[in-house]
């Protein structure tokens, strides 16, 4: 079922009334028979999945809170070292089980065809398994896995009613793209029974709107370029591959943060604030910056439970001992550091695919992000001596070109249908670039018509200039609360008929699936 369509809508509108006329202690029942109808609309197979993980990460909860009350138990002295070490013990088994048992699974899904792929290169012979990805899978997955370690680290407590873990797990706006959500922030909202709210009303219906636009609107149409000319790039310059990149980028960000706003507006208006996945990402200044900004919330699940487990983990503390002893200053302490960054963007790239490109697209980011770690002190030094031109917005506008540059070349390996593929659409970029066919009739002829192209370009301005009004003043909400109440409508109104002539009622139009739907 798809969140952009009609059988959703009526999902959710239906859902709000039965939430509503529910008494408070059982709403979190709608919530769960809500998720339950909207997952396995998708098949019965895919809810044999959630449920594996759901029972195996509700199990491990309880073991752990077990185990953590038995240690907190212990009477002070010196004895209670030696007596901790069972229950410490069977903690780390515990997590470890439900590690293997859960990214078991992820990867035989995702990678072990991959695996059989890269086997056959080496002339041994491994079956695949060509099973189907299920909707969803790495979100709730990550974000269960959150729920163990969070417990075994005692910062939540167990959940022992599986149908209320159920729900944290499988609550049913998230499971299309995410956001990665915690269990203390998460679970008391879905469980409280929230009260009906008119503001909580307005402001979602205006993120499902904005979400709406994004997607039907702009990355819906410039996937029509995009998948005409990078999936037959040897027929085009590189101008029009530059082109086709340059809306890619427009694409993925409407795409993804779209459906995250469509998704955090149907949860507002079941009292649910889901947490926030982007934060204007084409205002960064460097490349670290923007994924601060990116899919924020799989971002602060790699640093909490992927970084600062591995940086601080044996190896690498033997490591920094001996970087500081040979290498010595600020460089010795930061190559670590360094070193986990880099591991954490690797694993993000190959999150996103079991294919060499995502591989490649992994090692561009994390070369990035950990050079400029390592070189930190050489550039403040040098802003130091500068500082007149660090703090001006010429240097500041210089800063965001920069990361943007860097990040279209990163775009070129997400996009591109394999690594080679990738390499070439970049070499025919430098090297066979012709500008006259950006303007001599090329563009015409991949599939949009000339009103198409404005409404790209005049839509792309629009979102530009919201996200400045964003950057500068905070929330748009916000900003257009302190205006009229006129005005507040005429803008409502413009948009939603935009969402519906430039988009729903589009002529050809067919909704694509969301580019993040099956991670």
């Amino acid at each position: 079922m798809s969140i952009t369509s009609l059988p959703f809508l009526a999902l959710v509108a239906g859902g709000l009334v039965l939430y509503y006329l529910c008494p408070k202690g059982g709403r979190w029942v709608v919530l769960l028979a809500l998720s339950c109808v909207f997952y396995l609309s998708g098949g019965w197979g895919a809810g044999c999945y959630l449920l594996f993980t759901a029972l195996t990460t509700w199990a491990a909860g309880l073991a752990l809170g077990r185990l953590n009350a038995a240690l907190d138990a212990l009477p002070a002295g010196e004895g209670r070292r030696a007596a901790a070490r069972g229950p410490e013990r069977g903690k780390r088994l515990t997590v470890l089980f439900v590690l293997l048992a859960n990214f078991g699974l992820l990867y035989a899904v995702k990678y072990w065809d991959f695996t059989a792929s890269l086997a056959g290169g080496l002339g041994l012979t491994l079956p695949t398994l060509d099973l189907l990805v299920p909707l969803g899978l790495s979100f709730y997955t990550f974000q269960a896995v959150g729920y163990v370690i969070d417990t075994y680290r005692g910062k939540v407590e167990p959940e022992k009613n599986p149908l209320k873990y159920l729900l944290f797990v499988s609550f049913f706006p998230q499971m299309t793209q995410g956001p990665i959500g915690r269990y203390g922030e998460l679970a008391p909202q879905l469980l409280r029974g929230n009260g009906f709210s008119w503001e909580n009303c307005r402001a979602g219906l205006t993120d499902i709107l904005a979400g709406l636009l994004k997607k039907l609107v702009l990355a819906d149409r410039a996937g029509v370029v995009v998948s005409a000319v990078i999936d037959h790039y040897t027929e085009y310059s590189g101008s029009v591959i530059a082109f086709a990149v340059l809306l890619y980028c427009l694409q993925i960000y409407c795409d993804f943060s779209g459906g995250i706003d469509l998704v955090r507006g149907v949860a507002r208006l079941y009292g649910v604030e889901l947490a926030e996945n982007f934060r204007r990402p084409f205002f960064a200044t460097s490349v670290a910056d923007f994924w601060r900004r990116w899919h924020i919330s799989l971002g602060t699940w790699m640093k909490d439970y992927v970084f600062y487990p591995l940086s601080l983990s044996r190896p690498f503390l033997k490591l920094g001992k001996f970087t500081r002893r040979r290498v010595g200053g600020r460089l010795g302490k930061l190559i670590p550091s360094a070193l986990a960054t880099f591991v954490v963007y690797l694993i993000i790239g190959f999150w996103h695919g079991a294919q060499w490109k995502y591989v490649a697209f992994g090692i561009w980011n994390g070369t990035i992000i950990s050079l400029s770690q390592l070189l930190k002190p050489t550039f403040s030094a040098w802003r130091a001596r500068l500082d007149r031109l660090g703090e001006s917005g010429l240097y500041h506008a210089f800063e965001v070109l920069r990361t943007f540059l860097l990040v279209f070349i990163g775009r070129y390996l997400a996009r591109g249908i394999g690594f080679m593929a990738a390499v070439n659409m970049l070499l025919a970029t430098v090297f066979r670039f012709t500008p006259s066919d950006l303007w001599n009739g090329t563009l015409m002829g991949l599939g949009l018509a000339g009103i198409d192209y404005w409404v790209l370009l005049i839509g792309t301005i629009i979102l530009f200039v919201i996200e400045t009004i964003q950057e500068k003043q905070g929330s748009l909400a916000a900003f257009l609360d302190r205006r009229p109440a006129v005005l507040q409508w005429l803008v409502v109104m413009a948009g939603l008929l935009c969402l519906l002539y430039f988009g729903i009622f589009r002529e050809g139009y067919i909704a694509s699936q969301f580019i993040y739907q099956q991670y």
